[in-house]
């Protein structure tokens, strides 16, 4: 064996019985029976042996440890009388000849109990994640991240891909969210940035001929935290491909993941390919979103035209929407909860009507959809209703009738009985994106996406809508997100590689060649010497571990994750420094009045 052990906690069987063996590890747990006789378990990263103290010599050595202590235990492997069918060692147990103190543990209450730490407080969990991670189950996530990574690798080596490391000190580029900067010591008043993607970087390996490359890259943003996103830093399959299309990229990922998701997923049934592609504007009207759960088969429909003038305040002058759920057995009071949960998500009131068994409208805004004959008998063709048909609306602006819509889709699918299949991955592509769209806050024409995706049409389609024969906000961007179980897991696109293509996009937001020049100077002038066409995506890793662990936060798949105010309250970061260490990067703090 190896480090002074001849067995893992998890090895032993009864075929070892009679064998002299040394196993080390935690000493989990101890149920003392009389003077002279204890049950100890030592727990390793492998598993659980049970070992039986049977002398007073040995008995004084264990009262003497606190739980969690580290322990070499020397002994006799005998079968058990009481067989644990629950632990792959459960039919045998050690006597101990020498049990030796490795590591003493020096408290006697611990902050909590390690096979139950998932139900802690989560600052106990973050402050004392060493602790936390002794935890089998908050192990076995860690465990399964390492394997899934490590077939994406094997996966992706096999497609022909490089693995190239990219910076992680670089510069500050205006990609999305707020950069990590970091001073420069030899360059007073100048700093770094934390790469937010490798985005800039894998574009000029392509340009450097290099044909495909891909990296396990970790990226670095200053967002907030969710529940799908941890604050601080997260790793992505980035990957990138020269003379490629979207179609390449779908290829490769189609090929890739199915495999692995359905190898180590809680689910073992994954979409294969080719997957389903949506254009972003039929997922928005169908689904609600433009990360749709395709598990869930339930649709969105517009019933504005049926229901804007019925009355009813809150419809008119709006876009109203209508998701409706057949054969539902949710009562009233099961309804309303859903229709206020909806409104939490979401920020917008739910409203809803029911078909009663016998077909009859009744319930919630009823009233208003009755007292037009002509509107019942409309939604009634529309959304097929039938018997015991749930039919629940949502109205305002269409973004936001929409997204409630979306949210109400979501929160019914996994309500009704019936009209969600939990139990696998479905994958989609959503695709035909907007290229431009006017900004909330400054009212004019800006990207929507990634400004680095190509233009669906090219030059052609840009001076087009220059000359004013076309609207900029249909023009298309050839980029595509991939969605998995209604969680976003990427954004890619066919990269802008044409330099006046560049400018040109740019210019409609009213940047200029100069402008463009000055923020991303090292890939202009590497397009300017002939870069290929090229295409790529980057599925999050953390993102893609929580679903195949069925985690409902990322925190639970990060082997030391920071809390959701972006703190590492284990490390005590982030902290202050020393005044020496401010002078020497040329910063001064500035102090409050």
């Amino acid at each position: 064996m190896f480090q002074s052990r001849t067995h893992t906690c998890g090895e032993l069987r009864k075929s070892n019985a009679g064998e002299q063996v040394t196993i080390v590890g935690w000493m989990e747990n101890v149920r003392e029976v009389g003077s002279s006789l204890a049950f100890v378990i030592v727990r390793d990263f492998y598993g659980t042996t049970q070992v039986v103290v049977e002398s007073e010599e040995m008995m004084a050595v264990i009262k003497a440890l606190n739980k969690e202590s580290t322990i070499s235990v020397t002994g006799i492997v005998r079968e058990r009388s009481n067989i644990n069918t629950k632990i792959p060692t459960g039919e045998v147990e050690v006597v101990p000849e020498k049990i030796e103190v490795l590591g003493r543990c020096r408290h006697q209450e611990l902050p909590f109990e390690i096979n139950h730490s998932r139900e802690a407080d989560e600052t106990f969990r973050l402050k004392y994640r060493y602790l936390d991670l002794r935890n089998p189950e908050v192990k076995n996530n860690i465990i399964l991240r390492c394997n899934v990574v490590s077939a994406l690798r094997a996966a992706m080596t096999e497609h022909g891909f490089l693995e190239i490391t990219t910076p992680i000190l670089t510069a500050s580029s205006p990609e999305g969210a707020r950069d990590y900067l970091v001073p420069a010591r030899k360059h007073p008043g100048k700093f770094y940035a934390l790469p937010q993607a490798p985005q800039q970087f894998k574009q000029l390996l392509m340009a450097s001929g290099f044909d495909r490359y891909f990296q396990i890259a970790p990226c670095f943003r200053d967002e907030d935290a969710r529940g799908d996103r941890s604050p601080g830093e997260f790793y992505q399959l980035d990957m990138e491909m020269a003379f490629a299309s979207k179609e390449d990229v779908f290829a490769v990922l189609e090929d890739v993941l199915p495999p692995i998701f359905a190898k180590f997923g809680t689910y073992h049934v994954a979409s294969s390919a080719p997957f389903t592609r949506i254009p972003f504007l039929q997922a928005m009207e169908e689904y609600g979103s433009d990360k749709p759960d395709l598990r869930i088969d339930l649709r969105v429909y517009d019933v504005t035209g049926e229901l804007s003038q019925v009355g009813f305040g809150p419809f008119e002058g709006n876009v109203v929407k209508a998701v409706p759920v057949s054969d539902c057995k949710l009562t009233r009071k099961a309804i309303d909860k859903v229709c206020a949960d909806v409104e939490v998500q979401s920020g917008s009131k739910a409203y809803w009507f029911k078909c009663d068994e016998k077909g009859a409208i009744a319930g919630g805004i009823a009233k208003f959809v009755n007292a037009d004959p002509a509107v019942a008998a409309a939604l009634t063709e529309k959304l097929k209703l039938a018997p015991n048909t749930l039919v629940v609306l949502s109205s305002g602006k269409k973004e936001a009738a929409q997204k409630t819509a979306g949210v109400a889709r979501k929160m019914l699918g996994a309500a009704c009985e019936g009209h969600m299949d939990k139990e696998r991955y479905e994958f989609c592509w959503i695709v035909d994106f907007p290229m431009y769209e006017i900004g909330e806050e400054s009212g004019e024409l800006e990207f929507c996406h990634n400004p680095f995706s190509m233009p669906s049409g090219g030059m052609d389609v840009l001076l087009a809508a220059e000359r004013g024969e076309i609207d900029p906000l249909s023009i298309m961007a050839d980029q595509y997100d991939l969605v998995c179980n209604g969680v976003e897991l990427s954004s890619g696109a066919v990269r802008n590689h044409d330099p006046e293509i560049m400018v040109k996009a740019f210019e409609m937001v009213r940047l200029g060649e100069e402008e463009v020049k000055k923020k991303f100077p090292a890939m202009y002038n590497a397009f300017t010497y002939g870069a290929p066409p090229h295409a790529g995506i980057a599925p999050g890793v953390d993102r893609m571990v929580m679903l195949l662990s069925g985690e409902e936060s990322i925190r639970e798949v990060i082997a030391f994750p920071m809390n959701k105010n972006a703190q590492d309250i284990m490390m005590g970061a982030p902290s202050c420094v020393e005044q020496k260490q401010l002078d020497e990067l040329h910063i001064a703090l500035a102090t409050e009045e």
